[in-house]
C-alpha cells in the first residue's frame, strides 16, 4: 500500500517541493518503508528518493534543490518487488521527454508485463517493481504515438489505453511528463483510490492550481477543495497551460467500480472521503452493527467496559460501546513513534513492536469484563499480544472484536496479506481462533453488514467492493487455486523477505564494514549532496 500525490501549479516560478512534504506527511500512514519527490523545472528534472520516512528522507538540502512548479511525491510499503531503495518512487525514464511515474497497488500480471517490455519493446527492466512496468509500457507508447504525429492529447491517452488493456490487478497512479502535462489515472474496476483537487493560484489572476491524491485529506490540508474521485479505467490529463482533459480509456464492459473495502476498514484516515463516503461515518456504522451482532450472539454478555486498540479502531468503539450501553475507556496508550504493526516487514519485528507501541492503564482493566475493539485481525500477532497485556493489566474476562471480518485469504491489489498460512483465521472457525489469540470469545463483522455500513454512510445501497481478503473472490478473475498465488507465496511470505532482505549489498555491507554502493542504492537525477552533508 503506498501514498501517492501531485501537483502543477499555474506559476511557472512557484515550487511545490514544500507542499509535496506537507502533503506526503499527511499520506505516511498508507507506507513507511520509503519515499520520494520529483520535481520539474523549467525542463529540468530533481529527484529525491530514499528508504524511510518524509521527515527523514528530505533535510533542507535536499529541498532547496528540489524547485519547480510541477512535481510528483510518493510514500511506500512494497507489496511487490523488494526494500531497495531503488524501488522507491517516482521511477524516471528519461524518453520520451523524460517521464516518471508514482503508483499505488500492485500488478498481478506484472511478471509477463516484464517480459513483454524486454522481449517485445526492447526496454531495460531494471527492478522487481512493478511500478517500472507501468512507466515503460506507458513510455514506449507515448513514443510511437508520437512518431505518427498524433496530437500530443490524443497521445496521452492512446498511451493509458495500452497501460490498461495489457495491465491487471489494482492500481492508481500519476505520470509526470516533463514540460507537457500531469496524468492521474484509476485501474478499470476502481479498486485504489484516487481524488482530484483544485484551487484559484495565488499568484496568477485566474488561473487554476490541480492535485491528484490518494485521500482527500492530503488535498484538504494543502488548501484545495476537492473536486471528485477519478473514475475506474479513466485518465485525467492536466496540460501545462492548465487545460483538463479526461476520458474513459476502456469500453464500458470492461469498467466496473468495486472500490477496496479494506480502505474504510483500516487504510484511510478517518476525516478522508472516498467514493463519496466518508471513512468516519463508515466506521460509526461498522461499531453499530459490530454491536447489534454482540447483542444477538450474547444477550445477556457481562461486559463492563470497552475499549478500543489503537488508532484506526476508536471510532468503531465508540459507537459500539454506545449501542452496548458500556463506558468507551481509552486502555491503551501508544507511542507515535513506532510503525504500524500490520505494514511492518516480519513476523518477529511486529511481535516485538506491540509492547514497544502500546501501555496500559492498568486501573481501565483490574477486575473487569473487557470488550477490546480491532479494526481487524490479519495475522494475529498483534491480538495475542495485546489480549495477553489486558490480562497482566488484572482484566478478568477479555472479550475480542474485529470491525472487519475474518480474514481467510491473501490480498493481491497492494495490500500486504501475502499468504493464507500467515492469517490467523485461516482454516479456523470463531471458537478456534478465539483459544489461538488467548480471548474469551471472539466476535468478526459479517461481510455483508461491513458492505451496508460503507453503503449507508454513503447514503447508498447498491454499490459493490472488492472485498477479496474475506471472500475469496477477485474482481479481476483470479481464481485462489492459480499458480499465481503459489509464487506470490514464495515471493511475499515473511521468511523469503527477510532472505531477500539479508542478500542486499546494503545488508553486506552493514557487515563487512565497506560502505554500499550507488548512494546506498539509492540514486538521484542531479549530484545526491548526502556525501557532502556529512562532511
Amino acid at each position: 500500500m503506498c501514498g501517492i500525490l501531485g501537483l502543477l501549479l499555474a506559476d511557472e516560478n512557484a515550487h511545490v517541493n514544500q507542499m509535496l512534504f506537507d502533503g506526503l506527511t499527511v499520506l505516511q500512514h498508507r507506507g513507511q518503508d520509503a519515499a520520494g519527490i520529483v520535481t520539474s523545472e523549467h525542463g529540468r528534472l530533481h529527484l529525491r528518493k530514499d528508504n524511510g520516512l518524509v521527515k527523514d528522507v528530505f533535510q533542507t538540502h535536499h529541498m532547496i534543490d528540489l524547485r519547480g512548479n510541477f512535481g510528483l511525491g510518493h510514500v511506500r510499503y512494497p507489496t511487490a518487488g523488494s526494500s531497495s531503495c531503488a524501488e522507491a518512487q517516482p521511477l524516471y525514464t528519461n524518453y520520451p521527454h523524460g517521464v516518471c511515474v508514482a503508483h499505488n497497488g500492485n500488478l498481478t500480471n506484472a511478471a509477463e508485463l516484464a517480459d513483454y517490455c524486454r522481449n517485445k519493446l526492447g526496454r531495460h527492466i531494471n527492478t522487481d517493481s512493478d511500478s517500472e512496468v507501468l512507466l515503460n509500457i506507458f513510455a514506449d507508447s507515448l513514443i510511437k504515438g508520437e512518431s505518427n504525429g498524433n496530437d500530443m492529447v490524443e497521445n496521452i491517452f492512446s498511451a493509458v489505453e495500452k497501460v490498461m488493456s495489457l495491465c491487471k490487478g489494482g492500481y492508481a497512479g500519476m505520470y509526470l511528463i516533463n514540460g507537457i502535462a500531469l496524468v492521474g489515472f484509476r485501474d478499470p474496476h476502481g479498486i485504489r483510490p484516487i481524488v482530484m483537487g483544485t484551487r484559484k493560484s495565488s499568484t496568477v489572476d485566474g488561473k487554476i492550481d490541480y492535485t491528484f491524491a490518494s485521500e482527500s485529506v492530503a488535498i484538504d490540508t494543502l488548501g484545495f477543495n476537492l473536486v471528485r474521485d477519478v473514475d475506474p479505467a479513466e485518465a485525467i490529463v492536466i496540460t501545462m497551460d492548465g487545460q483538463v482533459h479526461t476520458r474513459r480509456c476502456l469500453p464500458e464492459d470492461k469498467i466496473s467500480l468495486t472500490p477496496c473495502i479494506f480502505e474504510h476498514v483500516y487504510f484511510a484516515r478517518p476525516d478522508s472521503i472516498m467514493d463519496g463516503v466518508s471513512v468516519y461515518e463508515s466506521r460509526l456504522k461498522m461499531g453499530e452493527k459490530l454491536a447489534y451482532q454482540i447483542i444477538e450472539k450474547y444477550p445477556d454478555h457481562d461486559i463492563d467496559v470497552v475499549i478500543p486498540i489503537p488508532d484506526t479502531s476508536r471510532t468503531s468503539a465508540v459507537q459500539a460501546a454506545y449501542i452496548l450501553g458500556r463506558p468507551y475507556r481509552e486502555g491503551f496508550i501508544k507511542n507515535r513513534y513506532i510503525a504500524r504493526t500490520f505494514i511492518m516487514p516480519g513476523q518477529e519485528t511486529r511481535r516485538k513492536s506491540v509492547r514497544l507501541k502500546l501501555n496500559t492503564i492498568k486501573s481501565e482493566f483490574a477486575g473487569r469484563n473487557v470488550l477490546l475493539v480491532d479494526d481487524s485481525v490479519v495475522r494475529g500477532t498483534t491480538a495475542t499480544e495485546i489480549i495477553q497485556m489486558a490480562r497482566d493489566a488484572g482484566a478478568k474476562k477479555v472479550y475480542m472484536t474485529s470491525a472487519a471480518p475474518p480474514i481467510r485469504y491473501p490480498n493481491i491489489y497492494g495490500i500486504d496479506i501475502p499468504t493464507r498460512h500467515e492469517l490467523v483465521a485461516y482454516e479456523r472457525n470463531d471458537d478456534e481462533i478465539a483459544e489461538k489469540l488467548g480471548c474469551d470469545w471472539i466476535v468478526y463483522q459479517r461481510l455483508n453488514d461491513l458492505e451496508d455500513s460503507v453503503n449507508e454512510a454513503g447514503e447508498r445501497s447498491d454499490q459493490s467492493y472488492e472485498t477479496s481478503c474475506f471472500s475469496g473472490t477477485y474482481v479481476t478473475g483470479e481464481s485462489i487455486n492459480d499458480e499465481y498465488f503459489a509464487k506470490l507465496h514464495d515471493l511475499r511470505n515473511d521468511d523469503a523477505k527477510l532472505k531477500k532482505l539479508e542478500s542486499t549489498g546494503a545488508a553486506q555491507a552493514a557487515k563487512t564494514g565497506m560502505p554500499p554502493g550507488s548512494h546506498d542504492g539509492c540514486e538521484n537525477l542531479q549530484n545526491d549532496r548526502r556525501g557532502a552533508a556529512r562532511a
